[in-house]
Order: C-alpha cells, then structure tokens, then sequence
C-alpha cells in the first residue's frame, strides 16, 4: 500500500481536456514511500470509487462553484463522517473523472482518494481484501438517498481518476414525438472520429486550447419504454474525453435536424471550424435527461460486498417504487382533466420561426475569447 503526504493533484480544470496531464504527472510521480497519516495514525491507501447518482437537486458534481448541494461536497460530508479521511482533503491526492453540469446524473462516475485502510503491510494480495474497510457499505449509511458508491478497487499510486480514464459513455433520453430518429443517426454518425468541437461546447478560452475530441460511438436506439402513446428513445455516446457541455450541444443540433429544422449535413459545417470559426447562437438541451453511464479505466475492477450489493439492489428498487407511485399520482391527475374538443374558430398559434444556425449571430471566436483574456491579466 502506498501512502503519501503530498498535497492535492491539481485535477480541477474544467473540461477534460489534455493540456496539464505531463505536468500533473510529475507531481503525482512523487507519490512514493510508506507512511502514517499525519492527522488520526492511521493506515491509508489509494483507492477509486464507483458512484451513482442522481442530479436532480444538485448544482452539479463539482464543489468549486461555492454552490450547495453538490454530489462532490456530499461525498466528502461522508468520508469525514465516517472517519474515512487522513488528514485533509489536500493531503487525500483527489482526483474526479468527469465534472457534470446541475441536475445530470451518472451510473457510474469515478473519484480516487486516499483513505483511511485496515490493511497493515502493503505486500498484503487481494485475499487480504476480507478484512479490509467495506467502503461502500460504510459511505452509503453516510450518503443521503440519491447517492449511493457501487463499488471500489485499489489503485496505483500514480493513478489518477481523471487523467488515468481511457473513455467515457452518455445516454441522453429523449421521448420520440414526432422526431425523425433516422436523420438524427445520419447526423450523429458525422460525430464519430476526432473533430475539433468547439461549436459544440461551452468555450472556456482562459483554461483550455485544445477542442479536439475523438468520439468512438454515436448511437441512438429505442428504450422498450412506452409512456402516453409515446416511445422513450436515448442517444448513446462514447467517446475518450468530452468538452465542457458537449454532450448536450450535440443533442440539441440532433434534435433541430430530427425536426426537420436543419439538414445533416449541418453537422459538418460546424464541425468545420474553417468555415464556421465562431458558433452560432443556440440553446443547449436540457440537462435532466443526461447521465453519465460509464468510465472506462485499465486494469480496474471494482468490488463490492455481497451484503453491500444487496442493500444496494433493496435501496433502488425501493426508490424506483416511489417514483412509480408519484407518476401513477400524475396519471390519476390526468384522468381528472377532459380533452377539450377543437374549435373551429381558434386560430391555431403560429409557431416560432425557426433561424438556421449558420444565419444566427455568433458567438466570439477562440482567438477573441483569447484575446480578451490576455488584455484582462495584462490590465490586473
């Protein structure tokens, strides 16, 4: 088991991008020796945990916006209560892997940390892992009921949840209606491969330079989910690393193209920056209906008790019943209301006129983006 008493691994830049990972390393490598915590004179290990959760209440994962709750400041609510943390946060070597916006979820988002271990000789295998601390049922009695670890494993000491992450896959759910799912998979497919994604994204100019993304799968399939003559449908996206609100800038395009709004073929616009250099004006998708599934990681496999995968099965079904019961609260509410008939004489409301997105004011390019910052810190 390695032990550390260097600071925290600098991981919070926003988006997931490259650009600091040589840099980062250098410290992380550092990481070597075998001691106490400085703090309680415990043993700790590096370990990664599996999260789920589910962000409706939420001001997203991470906790730098000084804005309550979120799923990161939770989490550490409940290490520090149960006693998991050896000495500060700085000195657990945190590292997120992804950083999604207010209101998303995930499936299966992964943090690794420093904490607090039972083991006592670092050349302890994987049967000593029985007496090792049973991390998801101890965080899960300490998390409130929409968030819950799944799993945990231990890890190298130059592991780092961010950078040591080899892809990442979203669903995005969306109902059907009247969308033309076939011309959505024809846009979406233009998706795949590596692009630079910057009309795709919210830019953050002072922090990050490269907008090159390379997405391995860009799918969209039925769900077998049916709900008021209507079909549940998800949009699923892997891909090695994704830009800050990425996923949902696709979607939103998609969705203008399932429209009949916009062609497929304004995808690849887009994505030609020569020719379309400055994003044009749009709205976003939702961000209820994103989840992030997965995080794919080398050599990681993570373990979780019985007694804690079955307290763990018992707490989601017991959620979802509750759930059911509120959407059968709505169904009821439904039956109540009648359907008014249609009157001739109404005239129907004229639909908003839609702009194509290469006519639409833009947004200001990277290199103004740049530009500004550069005269910002040259005026402090």
């Amino acid at each position: 088991m390695t032990i550390s008493t260097e600071n925290q691994v600098p991981c919070n830049v926003k988006g997931e991008g490259h650009d600091d990972l040589s840099k980062i390393r250098r410290k992380h490598s550092k990481r070597t020796g075998h001691q106490v915590g400085n703090v309680s004179h415990c043993q700790k290990r590096l370990i990664a945990l599996k999260i789920m959760y589910f962000g409706q209440r939420f001001y997203g994962f991470a906790s730098e916006a000084h804005t309550e709750p979120t799923v990161e400041s939770e989490i550490f609510k409940a290490i520090e209560r149960a006693r998991l943390l050896v000495g500060s946060r700085e000195d657990s070597c945190y590292s997120r892997c992804g950083r999604t916006d207010k209101g998303v979820s995930a499936t299966g988002q992964v943090i690794s940390l420093y904490l607090r271990s039972n083991l006592k000789d670092a050349g302890e295998n994987i049967l000593g892992e029985r007496s090792e601390i049973d991390y998801v049922s101890v965080l899960n009695r300490n998390l409130p009921r929409d968030i819950r670890v799944i799993g945990w494993c231990p890890v190298a000491a130059d592991f780092l949840a961010r950078f040591s992450c080899l892809g990442r896959e979203y669903k995005y759910l969306f109902w059907k209606r009247a969308l033309d799912v076939s011309k959505m998979q024809k846009a979406a497919f233009k998706f795949i491969g590596e692009h630079d994604f910057r009309n795709f994204c919210k830019m953050d100019a002072a922090n990050v330079s490269n907008y090159k993304r390379y997405i391995t799968d860009f799918n969209i399939s039925a769900c077998d989910q049916r709900s008021n003559h209507d079909e549940l449908w998800s949009m699923n996206i892997r891909g090695s690393a994704f830009l800050w609100h990425q996923v949902r800038c696709m979607a939103a395009v998609l969705f203008f193209v399932g429209q009949g709004l916009e062609s497929p073929c304004v995808v690849d616009s887009l994505l030609d920056i020569t020719k379309t250099p400055r994003k044009p004006q749009y709205t976003m998708a939702p961000e209820l209906p994103l989840i992030l599934r997965s995080c794919l990681f080398d050599g990681v496999s993570f373990m979780c008790s019985s007694d804690a995968s079955q307290a763990l099965i018992e707490h989601l079904k017991d959620e979802h019943h509750q759930y059911m019961l509120q959407a059968a609260i709505f169904d009821e509410a439904l039956t109540c209301l009648s359907i008014p008939e249609p009157n001739p004489l109404e005239h129907p409301k004229k639909k908003r006129k839609h702009i194509p997105l290469l006519s639409r004011e833009a947004e200001p390019s990277y290199e103004e983006r740049r530009a500004r910052v550069k005269a910002k810190s040259a005026n402090v």
